[in-house]
């Protein structure tokens, strides 16, 4: 199967390979003939799932089902709202029906209450359209075909705006990403490199202290090889950096590849930091510990960055 270039359009359904697309995002798109006017607005933010929310007049609510299946083919993940304005610029939509029956009980009923009480029946066909429902204003029915070819070409229009927008600020993400996480990857090569010397100047300061206490006595280098071991052991932190380094290269790939990747982001995220508090809560030196705190910051901020996208 033949791939797309980076960052090309893959329409209809606003689902582009490779782009990542944030949570917040704007559309807008106005579609107006000779007898009417559609205006449809989008706007986003953040949510877990996909959440839309559609105010149109009553008029258009047939349609309901039909947007957010048109809108399922652009979002994935979101709080939208969705605005529908409509305008009916003809006369003929509306039309006056006359309802002749119930206009012949109210001339019974008035002939009969003249003929009971002695009183003049002296209604006149005036008075008698006024009388409730017997004439009424009635819509006509609209052409649900052609109203929703126009409705579905507004959504289309707006909607693809609001994909681009997504997509904008998706790429801004992207890169604010991969800019932090090689701060993150200078952070981790530097643990990696200072772990085994403290190790190192554990032992020479044991060793130092040792011979202090025992003048010339001679040192016990089983012993103290069993003290550093235990030290060691305790401080070692090389599987969390393995992994950690593992999950923000992981981190690297994904937001490459792109696509719909909000949710494992964040899962690998919530793995970092997990990796990073580890590491804090294992070192005695004060370097490494700098450097843990930076790492945490970092992944916080990635954390956060990585909410709003798709």
């Amino acid at each position: 199967m033949k791939k797309e270039p980076r960052g090309s359009y893959v329409f209809p359904g606003g689902r582009r390979p490779y782009m990542i697309k944030s949570m917040t995002g704007f559309g807008r798109c106005e579609i107006q003939e000779t007898e009417r006017k559609i205006t449809v607005e989008m706007k986003s933010v953040n949510h877990r799932y996909l959440d839309v929310s559609i105010k149109m007049p009553k008029k258009l609510n047939f349609f309901e089902t039909a947007i957010r299946n048109e809108l399922k083919n652009y979002i994935q993940r979101g709080k939208v709202d969705v605005f529908v304005a409509y305008e009916d610029y003809t006369e003929s939509n509306v039309c006056i029906k006359y309802n002749k029956e119930l206009a012949a009980e109210y001339v019974s009923y008035l002939k009969k209450m003249s003929e009971d009480f002695g009183l003049e029946n002296d209604i006149g066909v005036y008075a008698l359209s006024r009388y409730p429902e017997v004439l009424a204003m009635e819509e006509q029915t609209l052409d649900e075909e052609k109203l929703w070819s126009l409705l579905a070409k507004a959504i289309k229009g707006a909607a693809e705006g609001f994909v681009e927008t997504r997509v904008k600020e998706g790429e801004h993400l992207k890169n604010d990403l991969l800019e932090k996480l090689d701060t993150m990857l200078v952070n981790v090569d530097f643990i990696v490199e200072r772990s085994p010397q403290i190790v190192a100047e554990y032992r020479q300061k044991l060793e130092d202290k040792v011979k202090e206490l025992l003048a010339d006595a001679k040192v016990d280098e089983n012993r103290l090889l069993m003290e550093v071991t235990i030290y060691a052991d305790r401080v070692c932190v090389d599987e969390e950096l393995v992994r950690l380094k593992s999950h923000i290269e992981t981190t690297r790939d994904t937001l490459l590849r792109g696509g719909g990747i909000g949710r494992k982001l964040d899962f690998i995220a919530q793995e970092m930091n997990r990796e990073a508090n580890t590491i804090l809560s294992k070192t005695t030196d004060l370097a490494i510990s700098n450097r843990a705190i930076e790492l945490k910051t970092d992944i916080e901020k990635v954390r956060e960055q990585i909410q709003n996208i798709e």
